[in-house]
């Protein structure tokens, strides 16, 4: 599975049990990266998505034991971690400023990953956000199979 995850600078995710912050922009993004896929998330997610057209979403309080290889995961309000042997790559969309916080994403998985890409975009309420890519790295790969290149900046 590909992990996506909105995070401000000190990887915060979710303050007082409400995320930290969400842009229109930032969702089309992850529309186009997604298109043809499946889009895994569950009903607390689907909550700031319900109203754009998308027509890959699965909604399901499950989804990070039912997505596959490669599938996507939107993640906001559940751990990763016990996932992380499934996890193939990861897309950190970054705020660029520090939230107040008190559920984070892990940051340190990301040792178990490379970072192919950055880049930057506006979005509709931040004036920069930056799109990091990580891929797993040779050590984590047990197939011998690094995971296929994804076109997302």
């Amino acid at each position: 599975m590909i992990i996506i995850a909105v995070v401000d600078d000190d990887y915060g995710l979710l303050f007082n049990n409400r995320r930290v912050s969400k842009d229109r922009v930032l969702r089309e993004k992850i529309k186009e990266i997604t298109k043809g896929s499946k889009l895994f998330m569950n009903e607390y997610s689907y909550g700031q998505f319900s109203e754009d057209k998308f027509d890959n979403i699965i909604v399901d309080e499950a989804f990070l034991n039912k997505a596959g290889d490669e599938d996507f995961c939107f993640v906001e309000n559940v751990d990763i971690k016990p996932y992380l042997q499934a996890i193939r790559g990861i897309i950190l969309f970054r705020w660029n400023r520090i939230y107040p916080s008190d559920f984070k994403f892990p940051k340190e998985i990301l040792e178990d990953f490379n970072r192919e890409e950055i880049c930057e975009f506006a979005g509709s309420s931040h004036d920069k956000i930056s799109q990091d890519n990580y891929k797993e790295s040779v050590r984590k790969v047990k197939s011998g199979k690094l995971f296929a290149a994804y076109n997302i900046c």
